[in-house]
This record gives C-alpha cells, structure tokens and sequence, in this order.
C-alpha cells in the first residue's frame, strides 16, 4: 500500500508550494524522484497520481508539487525563470527531509520534464548532485509547428536522462529526438511508446489497456532510476 502526506515548500519571495511525498511502499527506497506536472495538469491529476503511486509500489520515493501558477488557481503557466526557481526551492526543500533517499533524480510530464531539464542545464550548481533527470513526453516543439525548437539546453545538461516518448507524440516524435538524443554528452536513454500520443494514450482499436501501456512506462522509470542512483 502506497502512504501519501502533503506538505508546504518554503518559496521565496511570496509565499509556498503544496507538495506531496509518495513514500516506497515496501523494501528499501532506491531513489527520490522529484517529478513536476505538465501545463495544464496539476500534481492532482489523475496521470501524476497514478504515476507517483506506480512509482512508489516500484520502490522509488516520489515527489510531486504545484508550479506557483497552479497553485494560485491560474491556468496559464508562470515565465521560465519563475518555474524554474519554484523547482529549485522542491529540491532544497527535498534535501532538508531526512527521511527521503539522498539520491535524487528529477523530473516531469511535459513541460514539467522540460523545466527539469533547464534547472539540470542552467542550475547545476545551486540544483546540486541529481542522479537523473526523467522526461515523460518531451515538448521538443509545439504541436505542428517543428522548426520552434526547445532543445538548445540540452547539451548543456551533464547527467543521465531517460526520455520516454510516444511514437504519435505531436510535441516531437522519437525520430526528431534521435539525433538531439545523440549529442548529448552525458548520455540519454529513449523509451518508445508504440503508437501512443503525447499522453502515452494508444488507440483503441490496438487492444492495449492504458493500466498495461502506463504499467511498462513505470517499469521503465523505476528500472532506469534505480540503475543510476
């Protein structure tokens, strides 16, 4: 059984961010996860709750939180500055638990994957020691528009990532990550979901539950996660 409690993460200037602490729910943690929502999808929803609990079973301690926007009842998201300054503030909030494991990988569905991966890229430093970072659907470029491009960073980044991407995926397919992938100088790891869109979802016809898609997806992360801690 999966043990979840909430929390406040001290958040300066103006105020704090609501977190929720997935604790492993059996055996010895491998890991912390840090693991951010996507723009339109809070740390309640149905998809980052599933997968914090996935993960959670998976032996892995899973940290999820609202950016500043969500957690003021706001839909559009906050600048990249103010969304990267609320993860680092999750992390030194994680860092002063001592009951979460010191490894610690981050990551995010989304744009929540992405601003990990800018605080990976332009935060090494106050950011400290990750193990990893986690994509779930990296937004390579908005839908149907290929040449505005969110990739620059990445080269920049100096740890492992895992990038876990639908074959349909309209933010970038695995074909336009390949040779992103590629140049990385820390290494990445790909993981296609076979005819899944951005939300891993496969069509019905296919015969594929979501529960079995999503099931080989936290497999997935819990393995490579605990490969790297």
């Amino acid at each position: 059984m999966v043990t979840s409690s909430t929390a406040l993460a001290p958040r300066t200037p103006g105020g704090q961010l609501p977190v929720r602490v997935y604790r492993a729910s059996h055996g010895t943690p491998l890991a912390t996860l840090v693991l951010a929502h996507g723009a339109g999808a809070p740390q309640a929803h149905p998809f980052m709750v599933g997968a914090a609990e996935s993960l959670a079973i998976r032996r892995l301690a899973v940290v999820t939180f609202d950016f500043p926007y969500t957690a003021a009842g706001r839909k559009l998201p906050d600048k990249a500055p103010v969304l990267e300054r609320a993860y680092l503030d999750v992390i030194a909030w994680v860092r002063g638990q001592d009951d979460l494991p010191r490894s610690l990988a981050i990551g995010g569905k989304s744009m929540g994957g992405r601003m990990a991966s800018h605080v990976a890229a332009h935060h090494a430093e106050t950011a400290g020691a990750l193990c990893g970072i986690v994509c779930l659907g990296y937004p390579l470029h908005p839908p149907d528009k290929p040449t505005q491009r969110r990739d620059a960073h990445l080269p920049l980044i100096r740890v492992p990532m895992l990038f876990v991407q639908g074959s349909r995926d309209g933010f970038g397919t695995p074909d336009e990550l390949r040779p992103v992938l590629a140049a990385l100088p820390a290494g990445a790891d790909l993981h296609v979901v076979e005819d899944g869109d951005h939300g891993f979802a496969t069509p019905r016809r296919l015969g594929r539950s979501a529960a079995d898609v999503l099931g080989g997806v936290w497999d997935v992360v819990a393995a490579w996660v605990g490969r790297h801690a």
